[in-house]
C-alpha cells in the first residue's frame, strides 16, 4: 500500500471542482476571499456521518458569522447525497467524489485501521481553507461526535 499525503498548515490547498447534490460544479476556487471548512466523510446517511453533517448543520450560523462556509465531501453519487441531505435538512453543499481524486490530492483516502485491521478507505479527515486557499487547520482521523464542537472552540467560534 502506498504512503498517504498529508496536507500541513501553509500548504496550498489542493483544487477541485466536483458536483454538488444537484449535480452543479462547485470549486473550492468559488470561496476564495473567504475561510471554508472541508471536511470529508465516508458515506451519507451513515451513523457517524449524520450526526457529523448535523453537527456542523446546527452550527452553521455561528460558523458562517465567523466567516466560515462549510463543504462536506464523500464518493457517494449526487443523488445519494440529496437523498442525505433532504432527509437531515442539510443547508451546506455536499459534493460527490466517486473516484476519489479528491479525498487522495487531500490526503483523505488511504491506509486506516478499522476494527484492527489495516485496509482502504476514507480517513475522516477537516480542514480550514484561509481566503487565500491555503490550509491553516489540517486534522485527520477526527471522530463523527463531538468534532465540531472542538473545531469551534480550536478556532474560538
Amino acid at each position: 500500500m502506498t504512503e498517504t499525503v498529508r496536507l500541513q498548515p501553509g500548504d496550498t490547498a489542493p483544487a477541485f471542482s466536483l458536483p454538488d447534490a444537484d449535480g452543479r460544479s462547485v470549486s473550492l476556487s468559488d470561496y476564495r476571499g473567504r475561510k471554508v471548512i472541508v471536511y470529508f466523510y465516508p458515506a451519507a446517511s451513515t451513523p457517524g456521518c449524520t450526526k457529523q453533517a448535523c453537527d456542523f448543520r446546527d452550527s452553521l450560523g455561528e460558523l458562517n458569522e465567523a466567516g466560515l462556509d462549510v463543504i462536506g465531501i464523500s464518493p457517494d453519487k449526487p443523488a445519494k447525497l440529496a437523498k442525505f441531505r433532504d432527509a437531515e435538512k442539510l443547508t451546506f453543499p455536499l459534493l460527490s467524489d466517486p473516484d476519489k481524486a479528491v479525498l487522495a490530492a487531500w490526503g483523505a483516502f488511504g491506509e486506516k485501521k478499522m476494527y484492527g485491521k489495516t485496509v482502504q478507505g476514507v480517513i475522516r479527515s477537516t480542514f480550514v481553507v484561509d481566503e487565500d486557499g491555503r490550509i491553516a487547520v489540517a486534522q485527520y482521523n477526527v471522530r463523527a461526535t463531538g468534532h465540531v464542537a472542538k473545531l469551534r472552540r480550536d478556532l474560538s467560534v
